[in-house]
């Protein structure tokens, strides 16, 4: 019985750790869909009117895939091409979320 009694206790715990995680998901998946969806899309393809228009590139792709975490966060903050700078609009942390959002769009 003694097993039974602390499951209960050991559940809350990690309901009450992760809860800060899925929030932040939640966030993150919304930063991107409100700042990054109209031209890059929601599936990160670029396939938007607007991401046609300003030649949005793909998220997926490997041109960029392959660039370094720190790379895609100075593009993010500051722009580039077309693509206006997001460094007064995101926090650091939040730029950091989407840039792993961004390679969850790499091909599986």
């Amino acid at each position: 019985m003694k097993s039974r009694s602390s499951i209960a206790p050991f559940l809350a715990f990690v309901l009450i750790v992760s809860l800060p995680c899925l929030a932040l998901a939640g966030d993150t998946a919304a930063t991107f869909n409100s700042r990054c969806a109209p031209c890059h899309a929601r599936d990160g393809s670029g396939n938007t009117p607007m991401g046609k228009k300003v030649g949005a590139k793909a998220l997926g792709s490997p041109e960029v895939q392959k660039l370094s975490d720190a790379d895609l966060q100075k593009t993010i903050t500051k722009g580039q091409g077309k693509m206006p700078e997001f460094g007064t609009k995101l926090s650091p942390e939040q730029i950091g979320e989407v840039v792993k959002l961004i390679r969850g769009f790499a091909a599986k």
